[in-house]
């Protein structure tokens, strides 16, 4: 558990802290660059919620056929996820090679944005591709074993991304002065080494990942109808989330712009908790799923309760230290004493229900993925988020006038939902689905391709 948690943690955290040094170099630039390149890179947010939606739901199936060790199938699942990935980064590609104007326009009409975040996504809009690949890599890598490497390979690339971004935005040495075009030239350069290093990786040390005949391409529809039905609710889950977060921010924004400053600090610091519990949950997925694919039901049911154990005790322990230190963590940011005074209580608020964060990412993102109950683990997600969050947000502004400490308490109900709706599936065992035991056996003349 730790060898797989560790890794993931140490690779969001590092993702985390190298795109605040980029934003720090960038804004030397002026607050201009800054909003360009802000802006512009709403792109490849867009987009990385599919990667990652792709790479969680052909994770469900690489776990557990890698615990069958069945190599053919896991290699069809990569050949599907990649076709699938490479397909809408090409289109996202596209999109801001030759009309980067026109996505501009969709987020500010101020013309000098537009300019800095068009000359941004002409030059960082191949690395759409590089990033797709890479997450599916990343994924089935740490599935097998080796976390440590896909970490090894995002350090090197993060750590050239900062020193290009150094070279290029201010012209040191040898190099042009490049501005916001540099940090993109920067960024998908970083993004190629990673995805080359990647595979140069898998194809010589990894020989059940790589792809190397068409036959990995063979899809028949009973596979395609076996796969996608439980792939899909994945997908959806995550672009449901992030469209819920969205709609707390415009909730929130009814308030004030303070309100939305105490919010955004206390979600910085919640964030870094939710990075442990994502590579906690992340391990509950791969090491379910594969003793599912071994067959071990037993084993793996007891390890689901085990996790949750775990989950929960992390969670209380880390809401002990974030309602112990909430005072020093608001008043890293220079913000007015009142602001500081919201944000605590919003901290406090966050430290005492992230035991029940906690199991909801470990039941709903681990346990009920790695054993196929993706359709459920959608639903519960959806309710929670859609059913309660959101309604109780739109109704504590509207029709409460509530502040943003009562309202932010209200929102957290939608955690308490999911939580008693996660723990009658987990104690039902209906979640528990051996994916490979369905695989037919298919001719090669029945394939798509």
């Amino acid at each position: 558990m730790i060898a797989i948690t560790l890794p993931i943690l140490v690779q969001s955290l590092l993702n985390n802290s190298l795109s605040f040094v980029d934003t720090l170099m960038i804004g030397q630039l002026g607050e201009t660059a800054i909003a360009a390149v802000a802006l512009a890179n709403q792109m490849f947010f867009l987009i990385s919620l599919l990667f990652f939606g792709v790479a969680s739901g052909a994770s469900v199936f690489l776990s557990q056929y890698w615990g069958a060790k069945d190599t053919r199938y896991i290699q069809k699942i990569m050949a599907l996820s990649i076709t699938f990935v490479t397909f809408f980064a090409s289109i996202f590609a596209l999109l801001s090679l030759f009309v980067p104007e026109t996505v501009m326009h969709v987020f500010t009409r101020e013309a000098e944005v537009v300019a800095g975040g068009v000359s941004y996504q002409k030059v960082v809009a191949i690395s759409y591709v590089f990033s797709a690949i890479t997450q599916i890599f990343s994924t089935a890598l740490r599935i097998t074993g080796h976390a440590k490497t896909p970490l090894k390979i995002a350090l090197l690339a993060l750590t050239l991304n900062a020193i290009g971004n150094y070279f290029l935005i201010f012209g040191i040495g040898p190099f042009p002065v490049m501005g916001i075009a540099g940090a993109a030239l920067a960024t998908m350069l970083s993004r190629l080494v990673e995805v080359v290093l990647l595979f140069i990786v898998i194809y010589r040390k990894h020989p059940h990942l790589a792809i190397r005949d068409r036959e990995a391409f063979r899809w028949p529809r009973s596979f395609i109808f076996h796969v996608v039905p439980t792939s899909l609710p994945v997908l959806f889950n995550e672009i449901a989330w992030a469209l819920g977060v969205t709609t707390y921010k415009i909730a929130y924004s009814k308030i004030g712009i303070d309100a939305i400053a105490a919010i955004n600090v206390a979600e910085s610091v919640g964030n870094l908790f939710f990075v442990a519990l994502l590579g906690l949950s992340n391990a509950t997925l791969i090491m379910i799923g594969i003793k599912i694919g071994e067959h071990d039901y037993p084993l793996a049911r007891k390890w689901s309760r085990r996790f949750v154990l775990v989950a929960v005790t992390v969670g209380a322990v880390m809401g002990g230290f974030e309602l112990l230190f909430a005072p020093f963590f608001a008043g890293m940011f220079n913000i007015a004493p009142e602001l500081q005074a919201t944000a605590v209580r919003l901290l406090m608020i966050h430290a005492v229900t992230l035991p029940a964060r906690a199991f909801n990412i470990t039941v709903i993102v681990g346990v009920l993925r790695a054993g196929g109950d993706t359709r459920f683990s959608m639903l519960a997600e959806m309710f929670g988020v859609w059913g309660i969050g959101v309604p109780l947000a739109f109704i504590g502004v509207h029709l409460f006038n509530l502040s943003i400490v009562p309202l932010y308490f209200l929102v957290s109900m939608e955690e308490i939902s999911k939580m008693l709706i996660g723990l009658g599936r987990l104690k039902s065992g209906k979640w528990l689905n051996d994916l490979t035991v369905h695989a037919e056996e298919e001719r090669p003349e029945q394939g798509i391709f």
